[in-house]
């Protein structure tokens, strides 16, 4: 039987909604304030809270960012309970990492949905954790922050070709990509451009030079029509310092975006164009490919292409013609379909 803390200064909702889960078969147990909680969580390890925000002596808010920073109640899935609907309230609750945000009055039914969403994926995420993990960053709960700092936010739209931010400019926000595909590039005194990243739909970009403290490296345009949300600084920094989880998640982002950019880097020092085309044609297809997709099929101008390659447009040209000579690749206008995969992977150099 699961075990369910509330934490609930009115005596009349604490108590209606301790029936109401204790009919469906959850153990439950009841705090009457923010003290209290914080007490009978780390006492009674629940397996999941839900918690009032307006309570005196310590409110919601505080309840969450002190079982966020023990080890031991970290990873319990929590729960807001409250009446405020202000989207200010919403913002800062799911950046200090809850996982959901439920109205008062509610419905029952909502409710228990809530709950149990909440505790399948928390069982979920638990397994994969393996019997030494403690559990004290969240990946799960930091990518559903992730994900709430973008919502109801300022949205902008840019069509193709349209510069997001240039090359030694100072950043301001941060760019959540909701629709379309975005590339970052460098360019020599010549004007040559050559694709450091590629970006898609549930990205964030731009964030790196914002926590170095330095201007843009790099220049971001959209390879389509895009749709952007634009996240204060501000706000941002607030996520990342109140939640370790996030902060995390970012690590793992970089560091994974200064791999492959190491590794891009290695490929124009010493591959020939041939390999160098191939690898780029994977990448295109490891970065955007959707999940059921069979024979990837992308639109790329021919010019970003040689950006990626870091070689002449007319090269490029010339190599994906062979390539589909040899039956690898299928070309209709500016389309490229990858027909031969594990061919192009494998690519001698």
């Amino acid at each position: 039987m699961k075990k369910i803390l509330i934490i609930e200064d009115n005596p009349d909702v604490r108590e209606n909604t301790a029936e109401i889960l204790e009919l469906s078969n959850y153990e439950v147990v009841t705090a009457e304030n923010g003290k209290e909680g914080v007490k009978a969580a780390s006492e009674e390890l629940p397996d999941l809270i839900i918690c009032d925000v307006m309570m005196p002596e310590l409110d919601g808010f505080g309840v969450l960012r002190i079982l966020s920073q023990n080890p031991v109640t970290a990873t319990i899935p929590f729960i807001f309970l409250t009446a405020r609907t202000e989207k200010s309230d919403f913002r800062k609750g799911m950046s200090l990492g809850a996982d959901d945000y439920i109205t008062k009055p509610f419905d029952d039914v909502d409710l228990l949905n809530a709950i149990e969403i909440r505790l399948n994926k928390h069982e979920k995420f638990m397994k994969t954790q393996g019997p030494n993990g403690t559990g004290f960053v969240n990946p799960e709960r930091g990518m559903e922050a992730l994900m709430n700092l973008a919502q109801d936010r300022e949205e902008r739209s840019y069509r193709k070709k349209d510069y997001i931010f240039r090359e030694g400019e100072y950043p301001k926000q941060v760019f959540f990509l909701n629709k379309g595909k975005v590339k970052t590039y460098k360019a020599n005194d010549d004007g040559k451009e050559l694709i450091m990243s590629l970006y898609k739909e549930g990205d964030f970009l731009g964030f790196l030079p914002m926590l170095q403290s330095t201007t843009y490296p790099e220049t971001a345009v959209a390879l389509e029509d895009c749709i952007i949300s634009i996240i204060p600084q501000k706000d941002f920094f607030e996520l990342l310092h109140n939640n370790p989880s996030v902060a995390s998640n970012f690590l793992k982002n970089l560091a994974k975006e200064l791999t492959e950019k190491e590794d891009q880097l290695i490929d124009l020092a010493y591959n020939s164009v041939r390999k160098r085309v191939a690898d780029a044609l994977v990448r295109l297809q490891n970065r955007y490919k959707e999940e059921n997709e069979n024979n990837f099929t992308i639109s790329i101008l021919r010019d970003d292409l040689a950006s990626m390659v870091g070689t002449a447009k007319e090269t490029v040209i010339r190599t994906l013609s062979d390539f589909k000579d040899e039956g690898i690749i299928e070309i209709k206008g500016s389309k490229i379909t990858i027909l031969e995969e594990k061919k192009l992977a494998n690519m001698l150099n």
